[in-house]
């Protein structure tokens, strides 16, 4: 069976299920395997329970004319997407970066959807699947589609920009994260700016902000809308942070008030112009614009403020990396606000770095005098000034966090370390 046909099949069908757990009647069952399953198994699961038709890549698991024998079934779920997707004459983002790039994903949807009806990557599904299940969601009634693009190594953005053809590009920053999968900084930038060269080949449009030396050196050749804080499109202003963001944005053509927004960090400040700035693209009303901006609302230990009967919680440990550990304390210190706690877990997944660069997070600390609490294994094998727990657990056993009352506490770290633990405590 070739990809049209099967496409049609898909066409007729309910959509996609990969997991029999969550059958859906008239559906397509994709029989995925990973470290430790084999979806093959599940098929003849899948098709009794009520999907239309199983997809499979072992023989002996086809048991009738509602089994389709394919070679791989991880590839042709992806060649479905990208034939899905090239049905559709639409915009489509592609967003990818080392730190921010869910956030301005969500940021942008808010914004566009203001006039269109937009199509967006749920959470952080941005990966060889999460990309194909998000395309194979396209339908006529959407207007733009914004797919989120992440990387552990090096040619994964390749891959996913293959699938999802993005006619527009965007990456927020390239840092040390998941440096582990890459093997050095030049590895990350090499995966990252596949997105660049994708756009280039495909004529398509290019966002990127002007204050960022190092992408500003990797642009290609290729139309681009900038934003910033240097004579960009879309120029903006940070007046404060309270610790929330409070900015202006300004067009050749348009001032706006100043925005009181709802997301901590000097950092989402860039996601913010980046936001603005496909809304200025796609034509979207400009105060529409500044209202999506003061509306959206973080979720998931994002950027969030947490505020408890003793203390102010800025909650920030979805994920770390040194470029984003970085940015969190600069911006933190930067709140006015006296006694100023910092609850600090380990970066994951740095490899050989690691341990310089939880160093240098502690040189940072002392440098800025900054009171802070460490935790992870990464963090107890330096040598420091301050309190540093293995653990969660072992923090709990050894501190009395009830005890820290009206201060203003960053919780910053890895999502293993899980520090949002704490927050009850606190």
């Amino acid at each position: 069976m070739d990809i049209k046909e099967l496409h049609q099949l898909f066409i007729n069908s309910t959509g996609i299920c990969t997991d029999t757990r969550k059958v859906k009647l008239n559906a397509l069952f994709f029989a995925l395997k990973g470290d430790n399953f084999n979806g093959n198994k599940y098929a003849k699961n899948a098709v009794d329970d009520g999907c239309s038709f199983a997809i499979v890549d072992e023989k002996k698991y086809v048991l009738g004319d509602n089994y389709i024998l394919v070679n791989s079934v991880l590839k042709t779920l992806q060649e479905l997407a990208n034939y899905h997707r090239g049905q559709f004459d639409i915009p489509v983002i592609g967003i990818t970066g080392s730190n921010g790039k869910t956030t301005t994903k969500e940021l942008i949807g808010e914004v566009l959807n203001k006039k269109y009806n937009v199509l967006m990557t749920q959470g952080n599904l941005n990966n060889h699947l999460g990309v194909p299940f998000t395309l194979l969601n396209l339908t006529s009634s959407h207007d733009i589609a914004i797919i989120e693009m992440g990387a552990n190594k090096q040619g994964d953005i390749k891959e996913l920009v293959d699938i999802a053809l993005p006619t527009h590009g965007i990456i927020t920053n390239i840092g040390t994260a998941h440096i582990e999968g890459f093997g050095s900084l030049q590895g990350v930038i090499d995966t990252k700016t596949e997105m660049y060269e994708f756009i280039k080949h495909n004529n398509g449009k290019l966002f990127v902000n002007s204050n960022d030396k190092q992408l500003l050196e990797l642009l290609p050749d290729v139309e681009t809308i900038t934003y910033g804080s240097n004579e960009s499109t879309v120029d903006g202003a940070l007046i404060e942070l309270t610790p929330y963001v409070n900015f202006k944005w300004s067009t050749s053509v348009f001032e706006s008030k100043v925005l009181k927004t709802n997301l901590v960090g000097e950092y989402n400040f860039v996601n913010f112009l980046a936001a603005i700035s496909m809304g200025v693209e796609f034509d979207v009303n400009e105060n529409d614009i500044s209202n999506a901006i003061e509306a959206y609302k973080p979720t998931n230990n994002r950027s969030q403020v947490t505020k408890t009967d003793r203390n102010t919680l800025i909650v920030d440990c979805y994920n770390a990396n040194p470029t984003s550990m970085e940015s969190a304390i600069q911006s933190f210190n930067m709140i006015k606000a006296d006694d100023k706690l910092l609850i600090l877990g380990d970066m994951l997944e740095l490899g050989h770095i690691s341990d310089e660069e939880h160093k240098k997070i502690i040189n940072i600390l002392i440098d800025k005098n900054l009171n802070a609490i460490l935790v992870g294994t990464e963090f107890s094998k330096q040598d420091s000034k301050f309190s540093t727990y293995l653990t969660i657990s072992h923090l709990l056993e050894h501190e009395n966090l009830t005890a820290i009352k009206a201060r203003y506490i960053l919780l910053k770290g890895s999502r293993g370390i899980k520090l949002e633990g704490l927050i009850e405590k606190l």
